[in-house]
């Protein structure tokens, strides 16, 4: 199993408006079945740490190619999808390996 997250870094005073966003685009494609429920958190500045950062993540069983064969793509996003390119200086993904009983390791050995 795998958590995957997607960072938006905003433009100042974006970060409510960008974490809006990409929570419906969470909920799409947790509707059209493509992904699993997703949690969507931000800081605009009021906390501390790094400011002005919305992070979505999910977690899959298997990672597959946005791009596979078959696979459709939730419709009526395009305008969210301009808002969160427009809004972020930088975006990229993360993956993660979860740790799960079937693949620990046996450390008293």
């Amino acid at each position: 199993m795998y958590l995957i997250r997607r960072v938006w870094r905003v433009k100042p005073r974006e970060a409510r408006r960008v974490a809006t966003a990409a929570a419906i685009v969470g909920k799409a494609y947790e509707a059209a079945g493509q992904r699993s429920p997703t949690t969507v958190y931000f800081n605009g500045g009021t906390l501390p740490g790094e400011r002005d950062v919305v992070v979505m993540e999910w977690t899959e069983d298997v990672i597959q190619s946005p791009y596979r064969a078959g696979n459709e793509f939730p419709g009526g996003l395009s305008e969210l999808g301009a808002l969160l390119r427009e809004a972020a200086t930088e975006t990229w993904i993360e993956f993660y390996e979860l740790m799960t009983e079937d693949k620990a390791i046996d450390l008293e050995s």
